[in-house]
């Protein structure tokens, strides 16, 4: 091999070199921009979880009641509701003379209802 022949290869040796050296730091470059991401992703899902977490735990802190139970509770505190409106218009709510008016003094029946 002549002195000629090596230059060439050395000089095309050294190209590959560079681009090679280049692709290396452009993957350096992508590398550090995922990890970087990456970081920040894990972060925000950390608190996503967090969030999620709190907002759970302050809709139902006791774990205990499943959404039938719940709609349950609020059919019967509606009731109870209208019937104590009721009671206030003036008219009885007792098993004894339900739907009556009342006159103005209040009726025993009805008062241990909500007792």
């Amino acid at each position: 091999m002549n002195k000629k022949e090596m230059l060439d290869r050395f000089s095309n040796l050294e190209k590959r070199f560079v681009e090679l050296q280049d692709d290396f730091g452009v993957l350096k470059t992508n590398l550090v921009q995922m990890i970087e991401e990456n970081h920040q992703l894990a972060h925000e899902n950390h608190h996503l979880r967090q969030r999620l977490e709190d907002l759970t735990d302050k809709q139902d802190p006791t774990g205990d009641q499943s959404p039938s139970d719940n709609s349950k509770a609020s059919t019967v505190g509606e009731g109870y509701d209208n019937l104590a409106r009721i009671y206030e218009e003036g008219f009885h709510i007792c098993h004894v003379y339900f739907g009556t008016p009342r006159e103005e003094e209040d009726c025993i029946f009805c008062l241990k209802f909500f007792g």
